[in-house]
């Protein structure tokens, strides 16, 4: 009887400690994927590009490439390359990705003559950014980025 008991309390105790360590696997998994960041004017000016600042010469801010998608939350082909995007930022931790909502931060928009969505900026760490407009396919979207990185 104390056999079973011991085998029973062992049964337990391995069940409890495979339950505990899946979920640890599955909260590391989910905390180590990137999001994209949704940004405003404000954040874009001090991440990315300070227009204010030096509105001739284009001075990229920041410390890795960056792929900015300007989109409407109304726009269909903005909801979806949504997936795409979020697919795209746990395949390439290397690059920034960010939102900018072209409804709430019109002047952001304005500034760079958004006038359709989606649209992309590919920025690299050196050079200037280049700008697609409309719903690309994974893949085609992947052959920009690779380009983007090939110009670090």
């Amino acid at each position: 009887m104390t056999k079973i008991k011991a085998i029973l309390l062992l049964l337990i105790v391995l069940g409890i400690g495979c339950v505990l360590w899946v979920r640890a696997e599955h909260k590391t998994s989910k905390d180590t994927k990137q999001m994209i960041e949704h940004i405003t004017e404000k954040d874009f000016l001090t991440k990315v590009y300070n227009y204010n600042e030096s509105p001739n010469e284009w001075k990229f801010l920041g410390n890795k490439p960056v792929v900015i998608d300007f989109y409407a939350t109304w726009c269909g082909p903005c909801r979806q390359l949504a997936p795409i995007m979020e697919e795209l930022s746990k395949e390439y931790p290397q690059v920034d990705f960010y939102k900018v909502d072209v409804d709430k931060e019109g002047n952001l928009a304005g500034h760079f003559g958004i006038n359709a969505i989606p649209t992309l900026f590919f920025i690299p760490l050196k050079g200037n950014p280049s700008v697609a407009e409309g719903f690309g396919t994974k893949e085609e979207l992947k052959k920009q980025i690779d380009a983007l990185l090939e110009g670090e």
